[in-house]
């Protein structure tokens, strides 16, 4: 018997198990894959339909995969955990209580005066007010209503409800006078002269605020606060509809919102912040390319809507901030080291504000930089700030070029610079070259620094901030700053070696400290080489006309992807998309720094520099060792080095019968930056037959000694050298 009831059992246990995994598999979700073989598997009729949506009604990822991937929001709030927003927070709130507090204290005499001056109006307003009060003076339309229609049940039952409110009102409008008039007499007789005039002064104060009148209160605002419309999802999903926006025009006609939103619309910053999902098939550009209707939508001005792509997202998902006042009109908080304060170039300093008016900042160190723009939208504004930044740090030797030749550099480089020049005539042209050639050659010595020092001091191989301040080593930050760099790289006779060198600062120089920033007015591939731009790892561009000239300055599609400087006004000026620390494209405000106050900057980055002991070169007056940096003869100098009797010669064999002619300039070249340098002067290398050291014959690259006389009669118009 006991077998026998053991075996349902069994099979009890069995079956409640099979349900229980039955259950767990519909809940969490098989396989599809598996599913599809299975059925595929178990149908040989191929016109049997197989279902690829997963039984049960289930979709979307599983409980796990949603929670392990969910973006959890912040618990303690971003302004909490920054140390400079939260102390921002605390001096404006300060602030506005100061402000406040001294406004009316200044002005308490003559809220005083007012009050006492309106007190009998107020005496007046509270005895007329106490005398229909008692006489129940509120009941009397009703009673009147009643009496003209000739209802006389509400008439009787409202007058015996006058009569009872009349009785009891009365009695207490008797008491209190009499204890009023009782009390009065009291401290009239036996209270100090301080109190009894304490007393009658409220008493005035309190009468006077009775008496003022509404529209013209004794106490004003002492500040006027700014009416900007909350921002609201009716009036977001109005704006977006007023687009001209197929799909969302589609959408809200079959009742739909057009719409979705991801999160509640919050107060970020001064302005509003909503953010969703747009339709399928509509993206962050197709609105941003609206930005103006959008702006009419929202009843804003055009420089408070600013819609952006959200990084990490798929390109429908829209932010929308919508600021209470125009961000080129907003007042900015003063640039931190515009009066006092130093920088490290190896950590982030800042320079503008974002949309917020949150502080940027940028590692000058590691990078190489490309600012774009139209004229006059404060291109050459944003460089200068950023040799200013350059300029605090007394290690860095700076190096500027203002090739527009109006001087706006020149508070920076009179003051600090190691080599400046302003102006575009031959002689500027060849002090740049020369200069350049000098950075080559010290960014391969630095090369070879940083390889010879221990893994422990340098194990990035890259200058760090410690090796930097050795000046042993020569490893100190040197920043590069041009102004329209298309002077040089358009340059008929050494565009093409401008061209090359700022390649290979570009390149290398950011591991070896070397910084390159180049700014034009003209961003495209003649002003800045493809070579130059593809490898800048920061960016400014500012407002710009097209897709080309904003994909030249932000990179290869980011026009499409809703980063476009196009949309910016002709108001936004210094306001640009910020590409670099790594992060996705920033619309920030550059701090305004006027030429006087460059100057009175630099005045102090001067100072720091002859504490430090390293001012030198054109800020001391010095110009550059004339053999050292003379303009050479690449063309005299080839003349010498290959011989009468060699028509033709390896690139290899020339570099280094070069190299013993002149080895401070050659020392280092190589047979590729011979040929570069031969470009200008229309010299093409070609292949050369000869023969190698172990005797074979080999085809190489060369130059003929004929296309050099020829490229030296040209230049000199002469036919004698030939």
């Amino acid at each position: 018997m006991k077998h026998e009831h053991e075996e349902p059992d069994g099979r009890k246990r069995d079956d409640q198990e099979r349900a229980l995994f039955a259950r767990l598999e519909k809940e969490l979700g098989s396989d599809p894959t598996e599913s599809a073989d299975r059925t595929a598997t178990e149908s040989d009729d191929p016109d049997q339909t197989v279902m690829v949506d997963h039984p049960g009604g289930l979709s979307g990822p599983r409980l796990m995969d949603r929670v392990r991937d969910a973006k959890r929001r912040p618990v303690v709030p971003a302004w909490a955990k920054s140390r400079a927003e939260f102390n921002s927070a605390g001096r404006g709130v300060a602030a506005y209580a100061w402000h406040v507090s001294a406004y009316h204290a200044v002005r308490t005499p003559w809220y005083t005066l007012r009050l006492v001056l309106r007190s009998p109006r107020g005496l007046a307003r509270f005895v007329g007010g106490s005398l229909r009060w008692v006489t129940d003076a509120e009941g009397e339309p009703f009673r009147q209503s009643a009496a003209s229609n000739d209802d006389i049940d509400d008439y009787l039952r409202l007058s015996r409800q006058r009569d009872r409110r009349v009785r009891w009102r009365a009695i207490v409008a008797f008491a209190a006078t009499v204890v009023g008039t009782a009390a009065a007499v009291t401290l009239y007789v036996l209270a100090p002269a301080w109190l009894l005039a304490f007393s009658g002064t409220v008493v005035a104060l309190a009468l006077g605020r009775l008496g003022q009148p509404a529209d013209d209160p004794v106490i004003h605002r002492a500040v006027e606060i700014p009416k900007a419309t909350k921002l609201t999802s009716d009036i977001v999903l109005r704006a977006l509809g007023s687009l001209g926006i197929h799909a969302i025009n589609q959408a809200q006609s079959k009742g739909g919102p057009g719409f979705t939103f991801t999160a509640p619309i919050t107060r970020d910053g001064p302005g509003w912040l909503a953010e969703g999902d747009l339709p399928y098939g509509v993206t962050v550009t197709d609105v941003a390319d609206r930005r103006d209707k959008l702006a009419s939508g929202l009843r804003r001005p055009l420089g408070c809507v600013w819609p952006e792509a959200v990084p990490d997202e798929h390109t429908g998902r829209l932010r929308l901030w919508v600021g209470d006042q125009d961000m080129s009109l907003t007042k900015q908080a003063p640039w931190p080291l515009a009066k006092a304060g130093t920088t490290d170039l190896f950590k982030p300093v800042v320079w503008g504000t974002d949309q917020r008016g949150r502080w940027v900042g940028v590692t000058l160190m590691f990078i190489a930089g490309v600012i774009g723009a139209i004229p006059r939208m404060g291109k050459t504004f944003l460089l200068r700030l950023l040799l200013l930044v350059a300029a605090l740090d007394p290690r860095a030797e700076l190096h500027t070029y203002d090739l527009k030749g109006t001087g706006d550099l020149d508070s920076v480089g009179d003051r600090v610079a190691y080599r400046h020049r302003a102006g575009e005539e031959d002689a500027d042209i060849e002090y740049a070259i020369a200069d350049l050639r000098e950075l080559q050659r010290e960014l391969r010595r630095r090369a070879k620094v940083i390889r010879s020092l221990p893994r422990d001091m340098c194990p990035e191989s890259k200058v760090t901030t410690e090796l930097a301040s050795k000046r042993s080593l020569g490893l100190h930050p040197i920043v590069v700053g041009v102004d329209e760099c298309q002077v040089w790289f358009e340059h008929p006779v050494y565009g093409a070696e401008f061209k090359e060198i700022c390649t290979d600062l570009v390149k290398r120089g950011p591991a070896t400290g070397i910084v390159l920033l180049l700014a034009t007015q003209r961003p495209d591939k003649d002003s800045i080489p493809t070579s130059i731009s593809a490898n800048a790892s920061a960016r400014w561009c500012l407002k710009v006309m097209g897709q080309t000239e904003n994909d030249m300055v932000l990179g290869t599609g980011a026009y499409k992807r809703g980063v476009r400087a196009s949309m910016f006004a002709w108001g936004d000026k210094g306001i640009s998309y910020f590409l670099g620390e790594g992060a996705d494209a920033r619309i920030v405000r550059s701090a305004f720094i006027n030429a006087v106050e460059a100057d009175r900057i630099a005045l102090r980055a001067r100072a720091l520099r002859e504490r430090a002991g390293t001012l030198a070169g054109h800020a001391l007056g010095e110009e550059p060792d004339a053999d050292a940096h003379a303009s050479y003869d690449l063309l005299a100098d080839l003349r010498a080095a290959v011989p009468a009797d060699k028509s033709k010669l390896w690139n290899e064999v020339v570099v280094p019968r070069l190299a013993e002619l002149r080895p401070e300039v050659y020392g280092d070249w190589t047979p590729e930056q011979l040929t570069v340098a031969l470009k200008p002067y229309g010299i093409r290398t070609v292949q050369v037959w000869g023969t190698t050291e172990d005797g074979k014959g080999a085809n190489r690259r060369g130059i003929k000694r004929a296309d050099v006389l020829k490229a030296i009669a040209e230049r000199d118009g002469s036919a004698e050298a030939a």
